[in-house]
């Protein structure tokens, strides 16, 4: 296999990654709520998609979440955790997009120095990256979870059977990203190899032409 082209697969890989989850933070299809109740018109439904930083009502009703501007002070104790949690969630994954940013300059200088240790270190950054990426979306499935929990206790039974709930493509998007990152990094961890075995067979030309 050609190191040109595993370093063009890691670089494109990376770079898809960064975009994915860029497309991710910015939309507001994280959580979907489809409320159908029956013998009622369609214009009556009920239909609601959130982001990480907006809620969305209907067609045109819009509002921003207050993780850092609500008072807490009159929040229960489950509204208190639910708000930490988000505030996990809108901390840690706009910072796993801006690792990635130096993540994408640290894998080209390393791809560019065809070093082997610098293309293992530029794999391990990426691993680490992903973590946080990792991270982030667990932490949202955990608060979205807990959520619907409390939504549950509050809502009578024969309404939460006109109620679908379900994740949106904006999950899948940084989910997508989380995948592509880890193939990045291996993708450098091949690359590292390619260039060692290249290191290896260089110098041994070199002896042999002594």
């Amino acid at each position: 296999m050609r190191y040109s082209r595993v370093v063009i697969t890691a670089g494109f890989t990376g770079l898809l990654s960064f975009c994915l989850l860029a497309v991710a933070i910015g939309t507001d299809y994280w959580y979907i709520i489809d409320v159908h109740k029956p013998n009622s018109s369609s214009s009556e439904d009920y239909y609601s998609h959130s982001g990480l930083w907006r809620i969305n009502e209907g067609a045109n009703k819009s509002s921003v979440i207050p993780s850092f501007t609500a008072n807490t002070s009159s929040l229960s104790d489950v509204e208190k955790d639910l708000l930490t949690l988000h505030k996990m969630v809108v901390i840690i994954l706009p910072l796993s997009l801006i690792l990635l940013v130096f993540a994408w300059i640290v894998g080209l200088v390393s791809s560019l120095a065809c070093s082997p240790t610098l293309l293992a270190g530029s794999a391990a950054y990426i691993f680490f990256c992903s973590l946080f990426t990792l991270s982030g979306l667990c932490i949202y499935i955990r608060y979205s979870n807990k959520a619907m929990e409390e939504f549950q206790q509050v809502v009578p039974p024969e309404t939460l059977s006109y109620v679908n709930v379900s994740f949106g493509w904006s999950l899948a998007s940084a989910w997508l990203s989380y995948s592509l990152e880890i193939v990045t990094g291996l993708t450098l961890l091949l690359a590292a190899r390619i260039s060692q075995m290249k290191g290896h067979y260089d110098s041994g030309v070199a002896i042999a032409m002594l």
